[in-house]
């Protein structure tokens, strides 16, 4: 049986946090999730984005990469919630986009913090994608590096989830979520 931990995308922007085994999400508990922005100019880039609430009561993760000054990447995360961290198989996700391709990024509690774990997508701009993610598609990362040393994600251990654009897609970009899930 298949379990499955909903973030709704008023949880994007209002954050509350919502759980679901059957169709419609219920409030498990009002805790927020922290949404921040990580963009390249933690090295001298000058992309911009932001995460904003849509009036439908989307997310909406939008802005510009820039490619100069060696930037090239913008990028959201928020620390997963308790009740989600553990004995997850995949993540699902349904998103409207721009036609641009995102990367989701989980990153682990523990040893291997430093390491974002990622899978690419497509978005069809302008249409609405439900997309799953088994762990196994994950790739461990260290600053856009593949790493070969290092284990594969664990749903035993998951501390952040994010959404990244890069690889030298520069101008505006855009991506509404109406909602993040975790299966077990």
């Amino acid at each position: 049986m298949k379990i499955k931990v909903y973030w709704s995308a008023i949880a994007l922007c209002t954050l509350p946090f919502f759980t679901n085994a059957q169709t419609m999400p219920e409030p498990l508990q009002a805790t927020q999730l922290d949404w921040r922005i990580v963009n390249d100019g933690v090295m001298g880039g000058l992309s911009q984005s932001q995460m904003q609430q849509t009036p439908e009561g989307h997310a909406r993760f939008s802005g510009t990469v820039s490619l100069e000054n060696n930037g090239g990447f913008a990028s959201t995360r928020a620390t997963v919630p308790n009740g989600m961290r553990q004995g997850v198989q995949s993540i699902r996700l349904r998103v409207k986009g721009d036609g641009q391709r995102y990367s989701l990024r989980l990153r682990p509690a523990g040893r291997y913090g430093r390491v974002s774990y990622r899978a690419f997508f497509d978005t069809k701009a302008g249409e609405w994608q439900e997309l799953e993610f088994p762990l196994s598609d994950f790739t461990p990362t260290f600053r856009g590096r593949v790493l070969t040393d290092v284990p594969p994600v664990s749903g035993q251990e998951l501390e952040e989830i994010g959404l990244l654009i890069a690889d030298k897609q520069e101008g505006q970009f855009g991506i509404l979520i109406d909602w993040i899930a975790a299966e077990r």
